[in-house]
């Protein structure tokens, strides 16, 4: 078996431009959400990640035609219309979370759907128990199969709109309630839904192909249910539609941190500013520059000569509060500051286990009843560590970009599900890092 590492020398701070691909959770939702459409369709800005090449393995083992238009550009021309089958393969349902999506298509498209419960990164339980509630309010029935009870059976006669109050605020049973329900018979009403940009995202591509969705964003999203979903043409129609998926605003996020700890100066371009905005206040809470530059859809960030980085504490909400995905990264950058900041963790209940890998650099941080204690001046050295998660794999290379020596990381496979040649993205900026 081989291994694969990423191997960093530190102390050279980022100076450039970086281009930032598509939202990964944007693209795991849409590319599901073509099983539902009755026409083919182009997506483009679609990241060159590992879940979407799980997300794509999945459709084509459906029946789905995929074919890659522009590389360059993440273009793909995606066909539904040769598949019949309502099975998720279990080990590719096993590798990623966002499989669950295909559980909501699939009941919209097929009435039927089975998949295994999601896997992906190891960050505590995922349960799935506000999409079965959803998915049972619009009339399906539920049952879990297996040695293992944890393969996921959906059968329904008819779909029926009607109204699905979330008891907490759950992205994935957000975007799952609304696949199952735009061709749903009636109108359906989400109550207490997540507000988060690929949420919008996914509501935008399915409106583009002809749903009618109101209200993605807020905490109320309404559905009328449609019949077919094929944009504005008509039987037999030969209209190419094309929708490009919306920046990643964690990638984005990613990079302005790297920037900062490395007191770098780097324009970060094809973001939506507004989609940044938690991040964008922390870190000038912090004493970092960053610049908004809504025409060029792009940031520019930079760390002043002199300018002392200072403690800020953090709590990890629901969007629009701060992302629980870019806690890990803030909190390499948190080492640096002036004092001890405290890190709130309201979404993950095992977001932590990136902090044993920090101290082995030099970090001291503190783990609390539900969050850590990050205390600044921290002076960090390289060394092995592991990417034990997407988001601690991106914390790591930050991490091995500012210490002193060389950091090696592995299990790097992680931060290849969710980020597109975060190589050669930092490589052109300065960073002397190399996969090996």
């Amino acid at each position: 078996m081989i291994t694969e590492k990423f191997v960093i020398q530190g102390g050279y701070p980022l100076k450039g431009d970086i281009f930032v691909s598509g939202a990964k959770n944007s693209a795991v939702a849409i590319l599901p959400a073509v099983l539902l459409l009755d026409v083919p369709c182009t997506i483009e800005n679609i990241p060159d990640i590992n879940d979407v090449k799980i997300c794509m393995k999945i459709l084509k083992g459906l029946g789905a035609e995929i074919r890659l238009l522009n590389q360059k550009t993440g273009k793909y021309f995606v066909s539904c219309g040769r598949v019949t089958d309502y099975y998720v393969p279990y080990e590719e349902a096993k590798t990623m979370r966002a499989s669950y999506y295909f559980l909501g298509a699939l009941l919209g498209r097929c009435h039927k759907a089975r998949a295994a419960m999601p896997g992906g990164c190891p960050l505590g339980e995922r349960p799935i128990d506000q999409h079965l509630k959803a998915f049972e309010l619009l009339g399906a029935k539920s049952t879990l199969s297996g040695s293992r009870r944890d393969i996921v059976e959906l059968s329904a006669e008819i779909l029926t709109g009607t109204v699905i109050t979330m008891d907490v605020v759950s992205v994935g049973a957000t975007m799952n309630a609304i696949l199952a329900s735009v061709k749903a018979k009636g109108t359906t009403i989400i109550e207490n839904a997540a507000k988060e940009p690929h949420i919008v995202d996914l509501a935008n591509f399915l409106n583009y192909m002809g749903a009618q969705i109101q209200g993605a964003g807020t905490d109320t999203i309404k559905i009328k249910g449609v019949r077919r979903l094929a944009g504005n043409a008509g039987e037999g129609s030969t209209v190419d539609y094309c929708y490009s998926v919306v920046p990643d605003q964690i990638e984005a996020g990613t990079f302005m941190v790297a920037a900062a700890a490395t007191r770098g100066d780097v324009f970060i371009h094809g973001v939506i500013p507004k989609h940044l905005e938690a991040i964008t206040a922390k870190l000038r809470d912090i004493g970092v520059t960053v610049e908004e530059l809504n025409d060029e859809e792009a940031v520019h960030v930079f760390v002043e000569p002199g300018k002392v980085l200072h403690a800020s504490n953090i709590r990890t909400e629901p969007y629009p509060g701060f992302p629980t995905d870019m806690q890990p990264q803030m909190a390499v950058l948190l080492t640096l500051a002036d004092d001890a900041s405290v890190i709130t963790e309201n979404i993950w209940e095992d977001r932590f286990r990136y902090v044993k890998e920090l101290r082995k650099m030099g970090a001291k941080i503190d783990i609390t009843q539900n969050g850590a204690i990050v205390h600044g001046n921290s002076h960090l050295t390289g060394t092995e560590v592991n990417a034990c998660d997407l988001r601690a794999g991106a914390a790591m290379i930050i991490a091995g970009l500012i210490a002193e020596g060389e950091t090696t990381i592995t299990d790097i496979f992680h931060v290849e599900r969710g980020y597109s040649d975060i190589v050669g993205k930092l490589s052109g900026t300065g960073a002397k890092i190399k996969k090996i």
